[in-house]
Order: structure tokens, then sequence, then C-alpha cells
């Protein structure tokens, strides 16, 4: 049950990076809120900041995915558990991601010129983030 549990990731991490997690928008009746996605803020910072896009993309798809599938190759026997301290870290860089969103969503509405609503794609990547976290321990127990 958790090497199913644990593929299913590979699955919602696809849909947490498209989904909404934000939505942002001036602080003016007549303006809409614009929808923010994993995909949509890593796009718009390819433009302006390559570097942090980098480790944006790292810890957001990379780090998360990477993980889980390690994990999986662990529990289908066709990788050493010595591996899981790694995997460990890779899960941690992947809360690290969330930490920078709700540093953000803080700023912004600290800020008091935008509205910042968070969406059901923010806490879809969250559980899923917490879920590797959960399996990697789990995994580490048996």
């Amino acid at each position: 049950m958790l090497r199913l549990a644990n593929l299913s990731l590979l699955l919602l991490y696809p849909v947490a990076w498209f989904a909404p997690l934000l939505r942002a928008g001036i602080d003016l009746p007549l303006f809409g809120l614009t929808e923010i996605s994993v995909i949509s803020g890593l796009q718009a910072l390819w433009d302006t900041d390559v570097a942090l896009a980098l480790l944006v993309t790292f810890l957001a798809v990379f780090a998360p995915y990477l993980k889980t599938i390690g994990l999986a190759l662990i529990q289908f026997g066709l990788m050493r558990r010595k591996v899981l301290p790694a995997l460990d870290i890779l899960g941690k860089l992947a809360m690290a991601d969330i930490f920078l969103i709700a540093l953000y969503i803080v700023v912004v509405k600290g800020i008091g010129l935008a509205t910042v609503q968070t969406a059901w794609g923010l806490y879809l990547f969250t559980g899923c983030v917490l879920a590797s976290i959960l399996f990697s321990h789990l995994t580490a127990k048996r």
C-alpha cells in the first residue's frame, strides 16, 4: 500500500505544478485576480532572474520528483536503503519551496497594495510534499 501511495505522487505532483497556488492582483475593484501556478511562476522567473528560476525549478519540480522516484526504487528493491538520507534532504529542499511561497504571501499582504488569496494548488502541493516526507519516514522504519 505504501508503494502505491508513493507512486500516486508521480501523478499528483504534475497536477500540483499546473494548479493555481495563488490568486493575486491589484487591490482595485475593476481588476480581477490572476491565478499563479508553479509553472506560470517559473515562466515569469525565467524572463527576469535566471539564477532564481534555476533554484526554484530545482526546489519545486526536480527535488520532490527525484525523491519520489528514488523512494519508489528503494521500495521495489532496485536501490539500496543507504540512499534514504539523501532522499530526506531532497524532501526538505522541497519544503523550502513551500516556505518561500508562504513568505511571499506574507510580504505582499503586509504591503497592502495587492490582494493575495491562496488557492487549492498550494494545499495540493504542500500535501504532496508532506506525504512524501511521511512515506520516506515509513519506508525507513521498514
